[in-house]
């Protein structure tokens, strides 16, 4: 698959990086493949659990983005690969994997991956969802309680001492070198231009 186009997605935590992502998957379905960064944190086998909720997962050393950069660079080769699936109740990856198949658009999202130079590298068009810091956090603590099994008390210290001082460090200077900012996963305008996009990169040749 000689002419895969690569886009990464970052923002912040609860910023809609993941609600613009899904909104392009479900327009255009198995004609583009998704791949989440969150997947990609290394494995915590034989940490105990009381410690995996206290590591900090906004750094970017959480993540084994290596092996994210040795798939992309497979899928787009044309090759197939096994995936790590993460489990965000257990703080750590699971023993599944998910098999992911070449498309002509691969999308790529977290709040990390226009962080790391060489995987950053690898995108074709590179964009960065914003939001308020109030909005962000709102969104985290409604998602990590309802679809994450956590408490309140847990996701407001981990916001305090990780993630609000780690988007400041690694994620929001990331907007910089981004070709497209907008501000909400539900910008309409921002959708439209980028489904138009990626319509036209789906053409026949």
């Amino acid at each position: 698959m000689n002419s895969c186009i690569m886009i990464g997605v970052a923002g912040g935590s609860g910023s809609g990086k993941s609600t613009f992502t899904n909104r392009l998957k479900d327009a255009f379905g198995d004609r583009v493949t998704v791949i989440y960064h969150d997947n990609y944190y290394k494995s915590n086998d034989g940490v105990p659990f009381e410690i995996r909720q206290r590591e900090n997962y906004d750094h970017p050393s959480a993540f084994e983005t290596d092996l994210l950069i040795r798939h992309l660079k497979a899928l787009r080769r044309g090759e197939k690969v096994q995936c790590p699936v993460y489990n965000y109740s257990e703080h750590n990856r699971t023993r599944e994997t998910i098999e992911l198949a070449p498309s002509r658009i691969i999308i790529v999202e977290g709040i990390l991956v226009l962080e790391n130079p060489e995987l950053r590298s690898l995108f074709d068009i590179k964009v960065y969802v914003e939001a308020d810091a109030d909005e962000r956090i709102i969104r985290r603590i409604i998602r990590d309680v309802t679809e994450r099994g956590r408490h309140v008390e847990d996701i407001s210290e981990q916001y305090l001492t990780t993630v609000k001082p780690m988007h400041y460090l690694y994620v929001e200077p990331t907007r910089a070198t981004a070709d497209i900012v907008i501000n909400s996963g539900m910008n309409d305008v921002a959708f439209d231009l980028m489904r138009t996009k990626i319509e036209s990169l789906l053409r026949p040749e």
